[in-house]
């Protein structure tokens, strides 16, 4: 069907076509001064950070979000500011910001390097730990040395560490920063074993308790969480070590300091408000004294 514009209609639509390449490109908050909505990306299995609940999300890094939103409002004259919770997978965590499908990836993440060349990210807002969950009937010598003990008597030679990592299954969330590090740390080794990737948190951990699986690394917090909704009765640990621990931050488009102010300076106010200790009580089982010191050098003055 053919439908011929009126001559103001067709100014109106061109007008409207110049446009959109403006609106593209403009920064983050104009963009949301334009649309009236700012959009939220969260990871819908992230539990007790970011978890779905129909069309909207829940959670410790939602709370923190919100906050932002509120900062964008006051400050942008936005009191009727839509919010649009857009689920992504961890997989596609950084290219929705990057590609400005989320203007904010509330989740937090690691900020590392190769992130840092396509987006941005605002200070830290939890200091993640790498740890991981076994069958409690797991071989004793996988057990002693993902403890952090040798795996039989005598030197700790790398090759005894090996005898215990070796011909094992290990799992971890593709497209994760865990990923990486075990991929590295079975090159540094010359551990042979088999590494397999999945979706989420719980495909790792029903890997796991079906036997698939001898270990799944992932955040502590994470584990622990998932641990004790759905694992409860089941024959899985998490050990008490921690592999490593990294700063993790939210993600805004690279390059849009404006934004990046904004976020930084909500969750600072927060940090010496006390605001974000009490979202931390709430979701995450309360700051010890080394938290709460974290909290006073992630604020920025």
């Amino acid at each position: 069907m053919n439908v011929q514009l009126t001559k103001p209609a067709s100014l109106l639509l061109a007008g409207l076509l110049a446009l959109m390449p403006l609106i593209a490109n403009a920064n983050t908050l104009e963009r949301v001064r334009a649309s009236n909505t700012l959009t939220l990306g969260y990871l819908p299995d992230f539990a007790p950070f970011s978890t779905q609940e129909g069309d909207k999300a829940s959670g410790y890094a939602i709370d923190l979000c919100l906050k932002v939103a509120d900062k964008v409002k006051a400050e942008w004259g936005l009191p009727t500011l839509q919010l649009h919770y857009q689920p992504v997978k961890v997989a596609d965590q950084i290219s929705a910001v990057s590609s400005g499908k989320v203007d904010i990836l509330c989740s937090p993440t690691p900020a590392t390097l190769e992130r840092r060349k396509t987006v941005s990210f605002s200070i830290p807002i939890y200091t993640a730990g790498l740890s991981a969950v076994v069958r409690k009937n797991a071989p004793e010598a996988l057990l002693n040395v993902l403890n952090g003990k040798v795996a039989n008597e005598g030197p700790t030679w790398r090759a005894t560490v090996n005898r215990g990592l070796s011909n094992q299954t290990y799992a971890a969330t593709a497209g994760a920063v865990t990923e990486q590090w075990i991929r590295e740390q079975m090159r540094l080794l010359g551990v042979v074993a088999t590494l397999v990737t999945v979706e989420n948190t719980a495909a790792g951990l029903k890997l796991v308790a079906e036997g698939k699986a001898d270990a799944f690394f992932s955040e502590r917090m994470l584990l622990k969480s998932y641990l004790a909704k759905d694992y409860a009765d089941a024959k899985l640990m998490l050990l008490d070590r921690n592999y490593e621990y990294a700063p993790v931050s939210m993600a805004v488009e690279r390059g849009d300091e404006d934004f990046r102010l904004l976020v930084d300076t909500t969750l600072s106010d927060m940090y010496h408000s006390g605001e974000i200790e009490q979202a931390y009580d709430k979701y995450l089982g309360g700051a010890s004294d080394t938290v709460k010191k974290l909290f006073k050098a992630y604020a920025l003055p």
